[in-house]
């Protein structure tokens, strides 16, 4: 292709490539110095006119970054997030984990700058002022530490602040590890739902609201619009979100700002929310019910079939179940589709399926898809494969 100056056309920013831009300055020098002039791989004067092309590609580039770097699709790094502000936005720095715990005490006892601890010495802080007003009272916590620290079902067990009335603390839930620094890809996703955010609908706006907030990892929201109450257990004209991750009052401001007047709020979890007027609403939401998922695959090696084949089965059905958004059920043809991406050549497969199990923690396993409310998620718990 020949040498064309930079333009901007239809399909946006059109640039000649290193070639075009080489063989156009080789042709310069000819006619500038006679056809004759040597000029092949090995010459000194190809050498400078190839130095000089890649300057030149390296400044069209350049020009080309700064034409993406107009909209959110192609932008990067700190362009990105300049863009991302026209839509109220801006990127998720690194995130402290959560975890839902029980309070245990006297009813009426006041906490100040509560802190727990896990069996493992991360110190875990309360909100800044917590009263137990049930027991077990429940409540969301935040890492000291940044980043993603884990914490299984009944290891936040110590209490580090004392306090009298104050009996006991645990976690029968697992932490949400904090989330790294979001990267562009992910940063771009949730640009595209935060158009939501002043509302295609006042439901959208919700879910946009929280997802928006910094230790959010999965929500979702469900509207009952009738006059009746839903399968779900969700009263007439209200909402219920369910949601992973963040802390209990700033989700509960984001539904007071963005529900509609009147539309009442469902859920296991209960906070007041004081407006600029010192008006107290009760703002109502869940936390997701965990279900450990259980599975086991019998496969039949084939030739190819190597030892590391089990580990990766295992693997790709773990990042599926972690993938599975709230109250999405676990399907056998997920399943099955999961594992035979790892088959690279179907026509020759390393192994086949044969059998293929699922169930619920304590209970049986069958081979039928795994139903799950609209509250709950999945957990992976024991992966097993079995090799035939």
């Amino acid at each position: 292709m020949a040498y064309f100056a930079p333009y901007i056309g239809q399909e946006g920013l059109k640039i000649p490539t290193y070639a075009d831009i080489r063989d156009d300055l080789i042709a310069q020098f000819k006619q500038i110095y006679g056809q004759d002039i040597y000029l092949d791989n090995d010459s000194q004067d190809y050498q400078m006119i190839a130095a000089f092309a890649l300057k030149q590609f390296d400044t069209m580039q350049l020009l080309q970054i700064i034409y993406n770097n107009r909209g959110p699709k192609t932008a990067v790094g700190s362009a990105l997030d300049g863009i991302v502000k026209l839509n109220g936005i801006r990127r998720k720095s690194a995130g402290y984990s959560t975890c839902v715990v029980l309070l245990s005490g006297e009813v009426g006892t006041a906490i100040t700058n509560g802190v727990v601890e896990d069996l493992s010495g991360n110190k875990w802080h309360l909100p800044d002022a917590v009263t137990i007003t049930e027991s077990p009272y429940q409540i969301t916590v935040q890492c000291a530490d940044l980043g993603a620290i884990e914490a299984q079902p009944n290891t936040i067990t110590n209490i580090v602040t004392p306090t009298k009335g104050w009996l006991s603390v645990t976690n029968e839930v697992p932490a949400v590890p904090g989330a790294p620094i979001e990267i562009d890809a992910e940063l771009r996703m949730r640009q595209s739902g935060s158009v939501a955010l002043p509302s295609q609908t006042l439901l959208n706006g919700i879910a946009g609201g929280i997802g928006s907030l910094q230790e959010v990892s999965r929500c979702k929201v469900y509207e009952n619009d009738t006059d009746a109450t839903d399968e779900n257990g969700i009263p007439s004209h209200s909402i219920a979100a369910v949601v992973e991750g963040g802390l209990e009052a700033d989700i509960a401001e984001q539904i007071y700002l963005r529900k509609g007047p009147g539309c009442g709020t469902y859920g296991d979890v209960a906070v007041q929310y004081v407006n600029v007027d010192g008006l107290i609403t009760n703002i109502h939401f869940f936390r997701p019910e965990y279900v450990t998922v259980n599975i086991s695959i019998t496969v039949k090696r084939r030739p190819g079939y190597t030892a590391d084949v089990k580990p990766k089965i295992q693997e790709l059905i773990k990042t599926y179940l972690l993938g599975l958004d709230i109250g999405t059920g676990v399907t056998l043809t997920a399943l099955y589709t999961t594992v035979l991406s790892l088959i690279t050549n179907l026509s020759v497969p390393i192994f086949s399926p044969i059998e293929l199990l699922v169930g619920r923690e304590g209970e049986s396993m069958g081979t039928t898809d795994m139903i799950l409310a609209f509250n709950q998620l999945a957990l992976a718990g024991t992966i097993t494969v079995v090799e035939v």
